[in-house]
């Protein structure tokens, strides 16, 4: 198998027919060696059963169905779990990445003799939430990640078995893909694409947060590091605020007051419970990672019966 396109469906029944389409275009293109992975993961739609229908009829298209949703980066390494190719084009289904970047794809991976091309949105676009509060998570990411992930990065990319074989070394229960594809390493390159905004995003407000705290405490100890700075510059600060009062009241017979006591109780108060907080985030990925749980159950495999 020379090449293998994969994707995953949740709440992507509008466009599942229109991507098959266009991917199949576009891998004839370069290959009539192919295979296309629709990974379902759990989606509440029709996803499913339009993707079994276009199976019935394309003998290139193989559909994974996960036992529930599990996530869209997990369900991404399932999909590539199932591939074959030599070459692995991956790109989400809504068709805000059009498949036809394949055909670019593969003419920048020959030229530069990378493994890996991935597609990168050179500026964010949409709305408050979608560009302003992108570009912020995507500067946390950028100062507290301990690896460089580049900035604005897209799922659409093509790599290579190698490539694909190391990545999927990785069994992490907590899966935040966009990282592993950087530690992973190998002979990356980006290219600018240009991405479609269509209909209501599947990842709301409350997931992108999610994923950007998964993402940091998965890796990143800067937060570790920054309870330990804080701890020690509340502790002067009281230090010194305790000499002031102390003084104050020896010298000039000043109270200090119960208000200004129980307002530094409730702030170190605060401190204590942020800290743990944080502290309980890292030992709960700690707690599920020795489980060694799978981290999908495929409930089921479609493929078409024609020879």
């Amino acid at each position: 198998m020379k090449l293998s396109i994969v994707t995953t469906l949740y709440k992507s029944a509008p466009h599942v027919r229109e991507f098959h389409r266009r991917a199949s275009e576009a891998a004839r293109k370069i290959t009539d060696d192919y295979e296309i992975i629709m990974v379902d993961d759990g989606s509440p739609d029709e996803s499913l059963a339009i993707a079994c229908e276009l199976v019935e009829t394309d003998p290139k298209l193989r559909v994974v169905e996960l036992s529930r949703n599990f996530g869209h980066h997990k369900a991404l390494m399932a999909g590539l779990d199932h591939a074959m190719g030599e070459l692995c084009f991956l790109i989400d289904s809504d068709l805000e990445e059009d498949p036809a970047l394949l055909t670019e794809f593969h003419r920048k991976l020959t030229e530069t003799e990378s493994d890996v091309v991935y597609g990168y949105e050179q500026e964010r676009k949409g709305r408050l939430v979608d560009g302003r509060g992108g570009r912020l998570a995507w500067l946390l990411i950028g100062r507290l990640y301990s690896v460089p992930i580049p900035a604005n990065q897209c799922t659409a990319r093509l790599m290579r078995r190698e490539y694909v074989d190391a990545l999927l070394l990785h069994r992490e229960s907590n899966t935040i893909i966009g990282g592993l594809w950087v530690i992973t390493g190998f002979r990356q390159i980006g290219v600018p694409i240009g991405k479609g905004r269509r209909g209501q995003p599947s990842y709301d407000f409350v997931r992108r947060v999610s994923t950007l705290v998964n993402g940091i405490t998965s890796f990143s100890a800067a937060p570790l590091h920054l309870m330990t700075y804080v701890g020690m510059a509340v502790s002067t600060l009281a230090f010194v605020a305790g000499i002031v009062v102390t003084v104050r009241k020896l010298l000039y017979d000043v109270p200090a007051g119960w208000a200004s006591l129980i307002v530094s109780l409730w702030f170190i108060g605060g401190l204590i419970v942020f800290c743990l907080g944080i502290i309980g985030t890292y030992i709960s990925r700690i707690f599920i990672e020795t489980k060694n749980r799978p981290y999908v159950i495929v409930r089921r495999i479609y493929e078409s019966r024609k020879s």
